[in-house]
């Protein structure tokens, strides 16, 4: 049985594959949250620079109303947030937190270097620490175990569970 290309299943498969296309540099422009050139969307999607140039364009077009853009400066494009909710993401991202800063940074100084003494973390982060690791215990994201006048810190199941981490996986790069 021989099989014939007709003009409609040209048409079809040509959008088939412009819409992958479309989709790849929209996910390389969501995943990247920075500038990038058309040659490095060329590299990355492996789409002609013709037709990537298009289809930026219709990216703008299809995000024109909505609460993300496609932004071009000069030569480099970038998908962002919609100038009328810049001050609510912006909330957003400084005030939805679960942990504050510091609280985040005692905890990170925990993973990187567990199993460490709580004096270690104490001398460190100052008694503001002692407030952070009870807290940390309280959400079972920490383990402390007495050794002598101190506590050793480590973590829990659960933490790893938390920020969806392999336990076996390196936290820090060493």
């Amino acid at each position: 049985m021989e099989s014939h290309l007709t003009e409609r299943n040209v048409e079809e498969l040509d959008s088939e594959i412009e819409t992958e296309n479309l989709r790849k540099i929209e996910a390389a422009l969501f995943l990247s949250g920075r500038f990038m050139t058309l040659q490095e969307l060329i590299t990355l999607t492996d789409v002609n620079p013709i037709l990537l140039k298009k289809l930026l364009a219709d990216l703008q077009d299809k995000y024109k109303d909505s609460g993300i853009n496609v932004v071009r400066q000069e030569n480099t494009w970038k998908m962002d947030i919609a100038e009328d909710f810049i001050d609510m993401v912006n909330k957003l991202a400084t005030g939805s937190s679960e942990f504050a800063r510091a609280e985040q940074e005692t905890l990170a100084m925990i993973a990187f270097k567990q199993p460490i003494k709580q004096s270690v973390i104490i001398k460190i982060r100052g008694n503001k620490g002692y407030d952070h690791i009870k807290r940390f215990v309280e959400l079972g994201l920490l383990n402390k175990k007495k050794t002598g006048h101190t506590s050793e810190l480590s973590l829990t199941e659960k933490f790893y569970d938390y920020f969806h981490l392999n336990k076996g996986d390196p936290l820090s790069e060493d």
